[in-house]
C-alpha cells in the first residue's frame, strides 16, 4: 500500500470503524515508540525529533545495562556525583516534556470525534495513562536525581580517596553523638571503630565505651603533650569527667587551635581528637568517621519506616533528661520501633549499664542498616535524604562512594565479627590494659593464618 493511500496518515474521515482503528494505532504506537505517530501521520518533522530522542534513550539504556553487568563500578562512580546526578536530572526533565509534548500531539492526530463514541473515553483514557505513566516517572527520577545530588554535596566531602591500611583494611569511626539540654556541647554516647576488609568486605565492630579513663595518645598526637600519661591521668582534665566522650567535648569547646586544618577538611577539631584516641586505643590507622546525631537518628528512623528488633527484656522510656522516673516500657520480644521508641531503646539508661547500652546501640544500627535495601530506599528516598542531610556528617568523599557501596555489598552478605572492649572480654574501661585491648583487635582484623595441614 502506498503511503498516499495509508488510512494513518489519509484515512477515511467518513467511516468512524477506520478511524477507530487508526486512533487505537496511533495511541499505541505512541506507547511503543514515542514519536512514530507523528512520523506516519503527522509533523514528520517533530516525528523524526521525538524519534530520534526515543532511539537515543533506547541506546543509553542499553549501553548502561551492559555497563552494569560488566563494569557496575563505572555506573556506580558516575551516579555517586552531585554533577552527573544534575544532567540525569536534566535529560529526564527534558524527556518528561517531550513526552507530554508528544502525546498531546497523539490525541489531536487521534481525532477523537471522528471515532466511535464508545471507544472515545477508552482512548483518551489510555493515552492520558501513557502521558502519566511516561512522563510522570521522569520527572519523578528527575526530582530524585537532583534530591540525592543535593544530598550528596551536603553530606560528602569532594576530595581524593584515601587508600586502605597495611593490612589492607579500611577503618571508620562511628561516633553517635547525644547533645542535651543539660550538657555543655555535642559528646558521643555511642563509639565504634568498624573495620572493613577491601577485598572481601568482611567487616570487624570494635565498641569504645564511652567511660573508658586514662586513654592513651601518640606522641604525633597533639594531645600528647598535655597528657603525655594519658587523657587526666595525672592533673586531670578540662571538663567535668575525663572519659573517652570528654574528649570531643574538651577539644570543641576549649582547644579547637590544636587541630587547626580539621574544618577545611570536612571534619571538626573534636572529631579529629577522638580520631586520635580511637587510633591509640585499637591500633588502627582510622581513615574516615561518621558522625551521626543521635536525636536527628529518630527522623531517619521513621523515614525508613521503622525498624524492627528483637527485645531481650523490657526497657523502660524516661520521663525526663534524669533518666530516673519511668514514662513507659518496651516490651520484651520481637517489636517494630518508630523513631522515638528505637532513640530511647538505644539510648535508655533506667537500671542498666553502659554496657547494656552498647549491645542495644549495636542492634539498632544493625536494624537500620537491614532497612537500606533498593526498594525502600526509592520509595521513600526524599524523606530518607532530609533525614540523611541533617543526620550525618562525614569525611568519606564522593569519589570514593562507589566502591563502597559495591564493598557493602559484600558486608552485608558475610557475618560482622563483634569485638567489645568491656569487662565481659577481659576490658575493665576503669582500669584499662591497652595493649590487651590491642591484642583483642588484631586477632579480630587480622586473626593468625590456619596451620597447613601435615602431608
Amino acid at each position: 500500500m502506498s503511503l498516499a493511500a495509508s488510512p494513518i496518515r489519509y484515512p477515511d474521515v467518513a467511516s468512524r470503524p477506520v478511524m477507530t482503528r487508526r486512533a487505537w494505532w496511533l495511541v499505541v504506537l505512541n506507547f511503543l515508540i514515542p514519536g512514530a505517530p507523528q512520523v506516519l501521520a503527522g509533523s514528520r518533522k517533530l516525528g523524526r525529533f521525538g524519534l530520534g530522542a526515543t532511539l537515543t534513550l533506547w541506546a543509553i539504556a542499553v549501553v548502561a545495562l551492559v555497563v552494569w553487568l560488566l563494569w557496575p563500578s563505572v555506573l556506580l562512580s558516575a551516579f555517586s556525583q552531585a554533577w552527573s546526578l544534575w544532567i540525569v536530572a536534566a535529560l529526564l526533565a527534558f524527556y518528561a516534556v517531550l513526552w507530554v509534548v508528544l502525546t498531546l500531539d497523539t490525541l489531536r492526530l487521534v481525532r477523537l470525534v471522528k471515532t466511535a463514541p464508545s471507544a472515545r473515553g477508552w482512548i483518551a483514557g489510555l493515552t492520558a495513562l501513557v502521558m502519566v505513566g511516561f512522563s510522570g516517572t521522569a520527572a519523578y527520577g528527575a526530582y530524585i536525581a537532583t534530591t540525592a545530588s543535593g544530598f550528596l554535596s551536603s553530606v560528602f566531602v569532594v576530595g581524593p580517596s584515601a587508600p586502605a591500611d597495611a593490612n589492607g583494611r579500611y577503618n571508620v569511626l562511628l561516633l553517635g553523638g547525644d547533645a542535651g539540654p543539660d550538657r555543655d556541647g555535642l559528646r558521643p554516647d555511642s563509639i565504634r571503630v568498624m573495620s572493613i576488609d577491601a577485598e572481601t568486605g568482611q567487616a570487624v565492630t570494635i565498641g569504645l565505651p564511652r567511660n573508658m579513663e586514662d586513654v592513651p595518645f601518640a606522641e604525633d598526637s597533639p594531645l600528647y603533650s598535655l597528657y603525655p600519661e594519658g587523657y587526666g591521668a595525672i592533673d586531670g582534665c578540662e571538663v567535668d569527667a575525663c572519659m573517652l566522650n570528654s574528649i570531643y567535648t574538651e577539644v570543641e569547646l576549649k582547644s579547637p587551635e590544636m587541630y587547626p586544618d580539621a574544618v577545611a577538611k570536612g571534619s571538626e577539631p573534636g572529631i579529629e581528637a577522638m580520631r586520635d584516641a580511637a587510633e591509640s586505643i585499637t591500633g588502627l590507622e582510622i581513615q574516615y568517621y561518621v558522625l551521626i546525631d543521635m536525636a536527628g537518628f529518630q527522623q531517619l528512623i521513621d523515614a525508613l519506616g521503622g525498624v524492627t528488633i528483637n527485645v531481650p527484656e523490657d526497657v523502660p522510656i524516661h520521663a525526663d533528661e534524669t533518666f530516673t522516673t519511668v514514662a513507659e516500657w518496651i516490651s520484651a520480644g520481637e517489636q517494630h520501633l518508630d523513631g522515638y521508641h528505637a532513640l530511647w531503646y538505644a539510648r535508655s539508661r533506667h537500671g542498666t549499664s553502659d554496657y547494656d547500652r552498647m549491645a542495644r546501640q549495636l542492634q539498632i544500627q544493625e536494624a537500620v542498616l537491614a532497612q537500606f535495601n533498593p526498594a525502600n530506599v526509592l520509595t521513600k528516598f526524599q524523606d530518607i535524604a532530609a533525614a540523611g542531610s541533617q543526620v550525618v556528617k562525614t569525611d568519606v568523599p564522593q569519589s570514593a562512594l562507589a566502591y563502597f557501596v559495591q564493598l557493602a555489598a559484600k558486608t552485608k552478605e558475610l557475618p560482622v565479627i563483634d569485638v567489645e572492649l568491656v569487662p565481659d572480654n577481659g576490658f575493665d574501661p576503669e582500669d584499662p590494659d591497652y595493649a590487651y585491648a590491642k591484642e583483642l583487635v588484631q586477632a579480630a582484623v587480622a586473626p593468625p593464618a590456619s596451620e597447613e595441614p601435615a602431608e
